[in-house]
């Protein structure tokens, strides 16, 4: 499957942001795109055992240095994008980390140990997305940590019912405790002021990294980084329609409209001209 395929499959709100680009960059952001979701797959993969998930991710490593057998076929496109961008391997490894903490980590004791997967499946993505966007100012570099932070805390926000499923809690165990809501509680769907505290504290704190992100955005940049400026307004909306809706997240998913998706990606290309 190429990569066009795997992202029109998707279905994403990231995928949606690319129409902002030109041709050439929004081929090259699809590949990328295209690699995340393929390594993201195989670790939340049903019919792969864990061995199985390690040794396919470990496969990837080493198709971004050179070709291996049976290499996944988009991987000579993704060595080309880390030359034709000067990536390093090692930036693509932290993404690749990221989805590896899943076979392993299904609980976080405080907010300091989410903050490193947050970076590794989220922030690691948008250090990448920039090289491909082309930016001017090296401050864009803090900019797209903290976007990643914010999408990624919204994310785990609207998630919270789902992940229970799959036995994952993202919410850290030390903001539980600070609300006196305990993991059996949560476990049990207790739907309270308790869980509405915590929510709307986990909501504060993704509002804060949209927030860090608008601030340092260089405006040399703002025309460059359009399609993360999409990314963050389709997730700040469906933030505020999640705590508008007071965190119904145990019986609900979230998520835009067509129409609601599409005015925003023509504001914000509005705001860019």
């Amino acid at each position: 499957m190429n990569a066009a395929k795997i992202t029109r499959q998707s279905k994403s709100n990231l995928a949606l942001a690319f129409i902002s680009l030109g041709r050439e960059r929004r081929r090259d952001i699809t590949t990328f795109y295209a690699f995340c979701r393929l390594v993201d797959d195989i670790a939340d993969s049903a019919e792969l055992s864990r061995d199985e998930k390690q040794a396919a991710l470990s496969q990837w490593r080493s198709a971004l240095r050179a070709p291996v057998p049976d290499e996944p076929g988009i991987a000579p496109e993704v060595r080309r994008l880390i030359d034709k961008y000067s990536l390093t391997p090692a930036m693509l490894d932290e993404i690749i980390a990221g989805v590896e903490m899943d076979l392993s980590t299904s609980r976080y004791s405080t907010f300091e140990e989410l903050r490193v997967y947050c970076h590794r499946v989220a922030s690691a993505v948008g250090l990448v997305s920039i090289e491909i966007f082309g930016y001017r100012n090296p401050a864009c570099k803090e900019y797209a940590i903290q976007l990643g932070l914010a999408l990624q805390m919204t994310n785990i926000t609207r998630d919270v019912g789902k992940d229970l499923w799959d036995d994952r809690i993202y919410l850290p165990l030390e903001d539980l405790a600070r609300f006196n809501y305990s993991e059996a509680d949560l476990q049990d769907r207790q739907y309270d002021e308790r869980f509405l505290r915590l929510m709307e504290f986990e909501a504060a704190r993704a509002h804060g990294f949209f927030e860090a992100a608008a601030r340092l955005l260089p405006s040399e940049d703002r025309r460059s980084m359009v399609a993360a400026e999409i990314m963050a307004s389709v997730y700040r909306a469906l933030l505020r329609r999640i705590e508008g809706d007071r965190f119904r997240v145990f019986e609900k998913e979230y998520r835009l409209g067509r129409l609601e998706k599409a005015g925003r990606i023509a504001l914000q290309l509005l705001k860019s001209i």
